[in-house]
């Protein structure tokens, strides 16, 4: 599937020229003519893309628009474009995780480096965001009861004192835990950690029943 490049500017000749010019490089192009436009009609994450976004755009600029599409959990690397560069604002965005800022006019090299690199920046943290969905989704399968033996286990707790902690026999976890390995597709105490870890569920590790 193509790579999809979504352009928000408020000049309609600049999205229509800008439009034409990737298109004819090989990419999928959506345009918006303004902040709101985008939020209406959120791009899907499931597509390799990449946002073209103008900092100065009528009602919610372009970095508020960056707040508002992070509060959102979008993945979209965004690159920046203006007219009148501004150190200040060039910083913030940076900051908030913007992949790049250009200057306009930009030159079909520039540009087009800039769009592969955020696509190729993209592919790696939607891989890790796939991941990551997929792990809470194992851990929502979990019966309430291996969920308990599961958060208990993650802080270094036997199954001796998990059994004492659940009022359960050691035989009983020990059937619990493989349940929860198999569930979460790791065959080791490690493994298991370390996905726990990952979407942040071993807040209090250490603790002991």
């Amino acid at each position: 599937m193509q790579a999809c490049v979504h352009i928000v500017d408020d000049d309609a000749s600049f999205r229509t020229a800008m439009e034409r010019r990737l298109k004819h490089a090989g990419y999928e192009v959506a345009t918006y003519a303004s902040a709101q436009h985008l939020l209406d009609n959120l791009p899907s994450e499931s597509v390799r893309s990449c946002l073209l976004l103008d900092v100065r755009i009528p009602e919610l600029s372009g970095t508020e628009l960056q707040e508002r599409l992070s509060e959102l959990g979008s993945t979209l690397p965004i690159i920046f474009l203006t007219g009148h560069p501004h150190i200040p604002t060039t910083v913030r965005a940076i900051k908030a995780g913007a992949d790049d800022f250009l200057i306009k006019p930009v030159s079909s090299q520039d540009l087009l480096q800039a769009i592969e690199r955020a696509i190729a920046h993209h592919e790696v943290t939607r891989g890790v965001k796939d991941k990551m969905d997929s792990v809470r989704a194992h851990v929502a399968a979990l019966t309430p009861r291996e969920r308990q033996v599961f958060d208990l286990v993650i802080r270094g707790n036997t199954n001796k004192q998990v059994a004492r902690a659940l009022g359960c026999t050691e035989r009983t976890i020990k059937a619990h835990r493989h349940r929860v390995m198999e569930k979460m597709q790791v065959r080791t105490l490690p493994e298991l950690v370390s996905l726990a870890e990952r979407v942040g569920i071993t807040s209090a590790a250490g603790q002991t029943a």
